[in-house]
């Protein structure tokens, strides 16, 4: 009973610093119009804060993942929930766009701890057959705090400015990182079936991880994925402002709904319909995943085919999407951990993220931004007016963002087959990750 207190309280508190990550990463997104209008920005620019987050969070993840697979990962994860929150805090601070830029890069080092160490954590206190809905608990805080950052930044930043969002996001960090401290780490490897502890097959970690197929997929899906989700968080707020004519604060009501409530019910679907498809079938989990990505394919096109105004309409669309795309994090990471030994558990999420950041989470809100400007000088070129520039552009930049936009639902597509490619794989690699352990097992029990 003392064992089942002390992964309960693991989970929540690695709920709350995963809630108050996506909190924190979310804010730029929830006032990121405000920020552009005052600097005079365009949407490559906008996005350009996000990549800059992204891009650090990304190269600083690969030694964390493996910090992780080596030390006590609370001190890690502590660390981390630490420096971000006080660095969101002084992101308030900033009075030029290279000044918050550079803030940006420092919260993207202090983030890059969470998830290698927190997934990590989960792998050892939850067995597998209850892995996907643990790591769905986990996950959960990012549609919450995506919500929560949509909704009270946009409140705080309607009142006081988008300064005061970030200096009031600092201080709960700090008490989070405190909470950290308190979990108890684990032993690698106790939640599995066959003991193996911490031993490690021979060679470089990177190599091991890297030699198994199904990564290879896994990490160009994430790359996929990411690119769209963090478009979306970037410029669904935005788009709610100049295409449909919404206020700010009521542009963070209704992301909060479409891209954070409608994520939580997506994940938790996600966990319980990935660990059910397991038990069908060997690759079940990734089979959910690449039927959830595909229905959300045609939602997607609906809702960005809604007339201005349609605000309701595009929401309601675009949040039974979203919801479907919240699925992917269920059934990817718990596959993840399935074909993957405890000791190397870390050092593969930090892999993964590597790629699913530096390939997609950096380009989409980049990418998307320039692709904005591109799609809005060319609409001020079809209205006889070509040689704008800066603010007056702003009456195309609705449409510019809106062709723009288009640009997710093709690339879930192609999430959908990739996801598809990876469940023939999955199967065979399960096999030999069982197999190998078993292995270890005997000398283990022998001494």
């Amino acid at each position: 009973m003392q064992e089942r207190a002390r992964t309960t309280y693991a989970l929540a508190v690695l709920f709350a610093a995963n809630t108050l990550n996506f909190f924190d990463r979310q804010i730029l997104g929830a006032v990121g119009e405000p920020i552009r209008r005052e600097w005079a920005l365009g949407d490559g620019a906008l996005g350009a804060l996000g990549t800059a987050f992204t891009l650090l969070y990304a190269f600083v993840g690969i030694p964390l993942g493996r910090l992780s697979d080596r030390m006590r990962r609370p001190r890690i994860l502590a660390g981390g929930v630490f420096g971000w929150s006080l660095l969101t805090a002084f992101s308030g601070m900033a009075t030029s766009f290279w000044q918050l830029f550079m803030l940006r890069l420092g919260v993207g080092v202090g983030e890059a701890s969470c998830a290698p160490a927190a997934t990590s954590l989960i792998g050892d206190l939850v067995p597998a057959a209850r892995r996907a809905r643990a790591l769905s608990i986990f996950m959960l805080g990012l549609p919450v705090g995506i919500a929560l950052s949509y909704a009270v930044s946009a409140a705080v930043a309607q009142e006081w400015g988008w300064r005061a969002a970030f200096l009031v996001a600092g201080p709960p960090g700090l008490v989070c990182a405190a909470a950290v401290l308190a979990i108890d780490e684990p032993r690698r490897g106790r939640a599995e079936a066959h003991h193996v502890g911490a031993r490690r097959r021979a060679g470089c970690a990177y190599r091991l991880v890297l030699e198994i197929p199904t990564m290879w997929w896994l990490i160009a899906s994430g790359a996929l994925h990411n690119f769209n989700m963090y478009a979306i968080a970037t410029f669904l707020s935005p788009f709610l402002m100049r295409f449909h004519g919404v206020g700010l604060r009521d542009a963070g009501v209704i992301a909060m709904a479409v891209y954070g409530v409608t994520g939580a019910a997506g994940l938790l679907l996600g966990g319980f319909a990935s660990d059910a498809g397991l038990r069908v079938r060997p690759n079940g989990r990734l089979l959910v995943g690449a039927a959830a990505t595909l229905v959300s394919v045609p939602l997607l096109l609906m809702a960005l085919s809604r007339p201005a105004g349609d605000a309701a309409g595009f929401a309601t669309l675009m949040g039974a999407a979203c919801a479907l795309m919240y699925m992917y994090y269920s059934t990817v990471y718990a596959t993840i951990h399935d074909i993957l030994e405890p000791a190397l558990r870390g050092t593969a999420m930090a892999v993964y993220f590597f790629a699913m950041y530096v390939l997609g989470a950096s380009l989409g809100p980049f990418g998307t931004g320039l692709a904005s400007d591109h799609f809005t000088a060319r609409a001020a070129w079809a209205a006889g007016m070509g040689h704008l520039t800066g603010a007056a552009l702003e009456p195309f930049r609705a449409q510019g963002l809106h062709a723009a936009l288009y640009i997710v639902p093709a690339l879930d597509l192609l999430l959908a087959l990739v996801l598809w490619a990876g469940a023939l794989t999955v199967g065979s690699d399960r096999d030999k990750l069982e197999r190998w352990m078993r292995g270890a097992a005997r000398p283990a029990a022998e001494n």
